[in-house]
């Protein structure tokens, strides 16, 4: 049995990781901002710890409430997107969001979950988007989400060397129907977390800093 960390877990993506791994009987951890979250987390049979990543002072007393755990698998989760594209200037409110949530959220995690995660020689997933593959972009629809993303890809590949016991990559999940995604995704939430997890289960030290799709390929350039 392992024991994984979901960190952003309140519905969406997240709440379905807490739903499978624990189907498999996995012991699970996940983090929610509100009581409702919390509750959506227990009832699935997984405890449940109050974290609100985009506030500094919840962030900070995560180690506390990890103290003593070994983690065989975190995952990062939170997120938000943002639509605008180009052709104005991002609102102050809509960048601070998302940055805050999608790579501040992650940066002040990191040094408190990846010596837990050192210490199995486990793995730290965090999960980005394709919109962030510089490759692949076509327009400039999520301006500041896709930049979000891209400064989370940066983050995890920087941060790395600091924990060479551990795996960290990140995982694009697809285009997916949660209430972000919307219901023209082409994804279903079970299928992108089931494969996610079959590329988490994969991932070897070669797969260090590397950013992949959810069915395991990896960009070939970010």
């Amino acid at each position: 049995m392992a024991t994984v960390l979901v960190l952003g877990a309140s519905r969406g993506i997240g709440l379905e990781f807490v739903r499978q791994y624990r189907a498999d009987w996995d012991r699970v951890i996940a983090t929610a901002r509100d009581d409702a979250g919390c509750q959506r987390i227990e009832a699935l049979g997984a405890q449940a710890l109050r974290l609100d990543v985009t506030d500094p002072a919840s962030t900070s007393g995560l180690a506390c409430q990890l103290d003593g755990e070994k983690i065989d698998l975190a995952l990062y989760v939170a997120g938000v997107y943002t639509t605008a594209g180009a052709t104005e200037p991002p609102t102050r409110e809509d960048f601070d969001r998302a940055m805050h949530t999608n790579v501040l959220g992650a940066m002040q995690v990191i040094p408190q979950v990846a010596p837990l995660v050192e210490a199995t020689g486990g793995r730290f997933v965090f999960v980005t988007s394709k919109m962030a593959h510089f490759a692949s972009v076509d327009s400039s629809l999520g301006w500041v989400y896709r930049v979000s993303k891209a400064a989370l890809n940066m983050a995890v590949v920087a941060a790395q060397p600091d924990y060479p016991k551990a795996i960290m990559a990140v995982i694009s999940p697809g285009w997916v129907k949660t209430d972000m995604g919307g219901p023209g995704a082409t994804l279903e939430v079970e299928r992108s977390v089931a494969l996610m997890r079959e590329t988490a289960a994969r991932l070897s030290f070669t797969h260090q800093g590397a950013f992949l799709n959810y069915d395991g390929r990896r960009f070939k350039s970010w």
